[in-house]
């Protein structure tokens, strides 16, 4: 009887600790209308965590740094897929070029050398922005508003190519 009791007790902290509901639907909305609130697609950026964030234990640290990283899930992903098409728009690009003798600067590789460089100054600005916070609690949730911002950013822009396309 004793044990069960010791693992109700223990148990109970635990579900105090679930993690808020998290859904992207804000941002796709916001994204299937190409704008946000202000016009710019910039305004669909937090949508989603902010959302998250009002739910049951969004307000701890805990709760935030799993919000905005959930949302940073989901903008990579965005980011990927745009990538992937601007990268396969880029080789054929490329291939046409080269068909027709074109002496012309190649678009894969500078696109594959612009994406890694962003990836290293993304990956140092939010080490910067976790640095400003003195070693707190809000260190890792700066960070990680940070990575929000900058990977959604990103993926606008590669969408930007992609509706070139």
């Amino acid at each position: 009887m004793r044990a069960l009791a010791l693992l109700l007790v223990m148990a109970a902290p635990a579900a105090a600790q679930e993690p808020p509901a998290f859904d992207a639907a804000p941002v796709d909305a916001c994204l299937a209308e190409n704008v946000g609130d202000d016009g710019r697609p910039e305004s669909c950026i937090g949508l989603a965590a902010n959302a998250c964030i009002e739910q049951p234990g969004g307000y701890s640290t805990v709760g935030m740094g799993y919000c905005l990283s959930q949302e940073v899930d989901h903008w990579d992903g965005l980011l990927n897929a745009a990538y992937g098409e601007v990268m396969a728009s880029a080789k054929a690009a490329d291939a046409e070029l080269a068909e027709l003798g074109s002496a012309a600067e190649k678009q894969e590789p500078a696109l594959r050398e612009m994406q890694r460089r962003w990836i290293a100054y993304r990956d140092a600005a939010c080490v910067y922005e976790r640095t400003r916070w003195g070693g707190g609690t809000g260190g890792s949730t700066g960070a990680a508003q940070c990575l929000l911002e900058l990977t959604a950013r990103q993926a606008l822009w590669l969408r930007g190519y992609q509706r070139q396309m």
